[in-house]
């Protein structure tokens, strides 16, 4: 490693020690201070260098090959990976909304690409006219090209594409086009596509929960009939299908309204504003979550974790990784990516 180049650990910091280190090992590769193909301190000199303990220079180096950061070398030691820059891919990863969902995917995406590619954002929050323009700037200038289709119509309803948008798609070498989360729009050829099919995933997913979901007196889905960045209302088909099938006495809402007449009913709620104010009704109630009142949530979340909040979600981290997989072998797969039912007390 560069002599001029240090690990600072800084000991009054609440980032765990291990992070600091993969930090300041990619810092140093961005600012020029450590190279590829250089050696880096085995896991012992380390530890002791800067105090810490062998187990926490461990996971950074085992993070950090994971990423594909750096390489070890038996009988010689770690090595920053000797990649070279003409051969990183460049990506295009174009999603409709900065939701915690899509930010998940693109992390897991990021993660999984490693130093093996250079990934560029962009959002278009759910525009016809942002999105074509978006690729009109960049088209011939990446390897990829990673695009979420959900776009928002006259009426601010949820839809899949348009004639403009799917011209637009064509210009696109299909060797390099990567369709994610939505099911593929009537594009020619073959290409890669990972994507949740909901009107069946949400079918699926309440089935599993069947039992505990007839312990209430009505299913209500709270879907929000109009909005900046809509939802497919396939997910409104899948649940109405599924109410049909199993003899649910059901209903649909735009919104938790204020002072709800609660009753022993089960919600699933899909924004995140409509979860928080049904959670106040609740406490303000004194009703109990999980018995007086069901609550399912739509897309999977570590708060909901925390807060014991059941889910009905697709696999954010499958979803990004597999997309990570696909480009990296080059393959065009279509797949449906996993969906699926976690029970916590709030069912």
């Amino acid at each position: 490693m560069a002599e001029t180049f240090e690990i600072y650990i800084n000991e009054h910091s609440r980032v765990p020690k291990y992070k600091q280190i993969v930090d300041s090992i990619l810092n140093g590769i961005d600012g020029g201070e450590i190279q590829i193909g250089e050696k880096i301190p085995s896991i012992n000199e380390l530890s002791e260098s800067c105090f810490l303990s062998r187990d926490t220079v461990e996971k950074a180096y085992k993070e950090l090959r994971k990423r594909q950061i750096i390489e070890s070398v038996k009988g010689k030691g770690y090595y920053i990976s000797r990649v070279n820059k003409n051969d990183i891919i460049n990506i295009f990863f174009l999603i409709n909304k900065p939701s915690t969902y899509k930010m998940m995917i693109y992390n897991y995406f990021v993660n999984a690409i490693g130093s093996k590619g250079n990934v560029e954002m962009y959002i278009y929050h759910c525009d016809e006219t942002l999105f074509i323009n978006s690729l009109k700037k960049n088209i011939g200038g990446f390897d990829y090209y990673v695009i979420m289709p959900h776009f928002r119509d006259e009426q601010s309803k949820h839809t899949s594409s348009t004639q403009e948008v799917i011209d637009m798609i064509e210009k696109i070498p299909k060797n390099k086009l990567l369709i994610l989360d939505n099911t593929k729009p009537n594009i020619s050829g073959e290409y890669g596509s990972i994507f949740q099919d909901f009107e069946h995933d949400i079918y699926d997913a309440l089935k599993e929960g069947l039992d505990k979901i007839r312990k209430y007196e009505k299913i209500i889905l709270v879907y929000p009939d109009k909005s900046i960045h809509p939802y497919p209302f396939r997910i409104v088909r899948g649940f109405e299908n599924f109410c049909r099938d199993f003899k649910l006495d059901y209903e649909i809402l735009d919104e938790i309204y204020p002072d709800m007449e609660l009753q022993k009913d089960i919600f699933i709620t899909i924004r995140e504003r409509d979860l928080v104010n049904l959670v106040k009704q609740v406490r303000q109630n004194n009703l109990k979550l999980g018995e007086d009142i069901g609550i399912i949530s739509y897309n999977e979340t570590p708060l909901k974790e925390l807060l014991g909040i059941t889910v009905i979600t697709t696999d954010f981290k499958a979803m990004g990784e597999s997309a990570a997989y696909m480009i990296l072998k080059n393959k065009k797969e279509s797949v449906n990516n996993v969906f699926k039912f976690i029970q916590r007390d709030s069912l």
